[in-house]
């Protein structure tokens, strides 16, 4: 009689990480969308400077301070870590502009389509061999992208810079050998004294909203540890999950996002842009197939 199958008890803890950092992420609109009347500029700011603070407490309090200090310690590789933090804050920027500018489907979209994304970079920076239903699947994107650029006369720039600086982002990480606090820590590090610079410059001429009133100083505050506990989260997953199941639960951030955009904002969707949404996932579908597919298989247990 064959063994009846057993949970894996740290598999079902990073199944929970990575629907608590997946979560998180897809109710971030709900989160910037408190900010009234505090442009996109200052709170990507305030998010920089707080979350390297908060990143200073945080690794002092897990001891995490090695790596950092072996990363500071090699200007030759920082170079790479500054590309990192250059397009993470890019994309944190376009982000809250997408949520403050009530164009949340366009960011869900940009999000959907990071992972194909990542696919054409694979093809054309890194010269891997792409199989043929992932070809598909960016052949599809490819299409969704032109009938909406045809048929509505504007391509979703918010969706294509998302995608393509998350996509852009992935490919310098995967260079860089640091963990993904440690990483954080560093980028935003590299970005603490622009930031500095830029909050002087907004305080000196007087269109700051910092410590104007205890709604949006504590929202501006709060954003640095909302950018790290869900990489925290994440981190937990990745140490216990297969690649392809994190791929799978990836899919829950931009999906919390499409729903968000449509019942708590009410965004309109029309043909077209559904249309765009239907072939996307089609191509996510025959991509996530071609990544289990693929999946590295193990002899069963004797």
């Amino acid at each position: 009689m064959l063994p009846t199958p057993t949970r894996d008890p740290d598999a079902v803890k990073g199944v929970m990480f990575g629907l608590t950092a997946y979560t998180m992420w897809g109710c971030f609109p709900l989160f910037f969308a408190l900010f009234d009347g505090v442009p996109a500029f200052e709170i990507l700011i305030h998010r920089i400077i707080w979350a390297c603070l908060f990143l200073v407490g945080l690794i002092t309090l897990l001891r995490r301070w090695p790596p950092v200090v072996t990363a500071l310690g090699e200007p030759k590789r920082l170079g790479r870590v500054l590309a990192c933090a250059l397009l993470i804050a890019f994309n944190w920027g376009i982000y809250i502009y997408a949520v403050e500018s009530k164009q949340v489907l366009q960011a869900s979209l940009g999000y959907f389509l990071t992972p194909l994304v990542n696919v054409a970079l694979g093809m054309l920076v890194l010269r891997e061999v792409m199989a043929k239903l992932q070809l598909v699947a960016l052949g599809l994107a490819s299409v969704a992208i032109a009938t909406q650029f045809v048929m509505l006369g504007e391509l979703p720039w918010i969706s294509l810079l998302l995608a393509l600086s998350f996509g852009s982002y992935g490919l310098f990480r995967k260079q860089v050998p640091l963990d993904g606090l440690s990483g954080l820590f560093v980028e935003t590090l590299l970005l603490f004294p622009l930031a500095l610079i830029a909050l002087t410059w907004l305080s000196w001429n007087g269109s700051s909203h910092f410590l104007q009133n205890s709604s949006s100083t504590s929202l501006l505050i709060a954003s640095g540890a909302l950018t790290a506990l869900p990489l925290m989260a994440f981190a937990g997953a990745a140490r216990r999950l297969r690649l392809a199941t994190l791929g799978f639960l990836m899919y829950i951030n931009p999906s919390i996002q499409f729903l968000i955009a449509l019942t708590v904002f009410g965004e309109p969707l029309g043909i077209i842009q559904l249309a765009t949404f239907v072939l996307i996932w089609i191509g996510l579908a025959l991509y996530s197939w071609s990544a289990w597919q693929s999946r590295p298989r193990y002899a069963a247990a004797s």
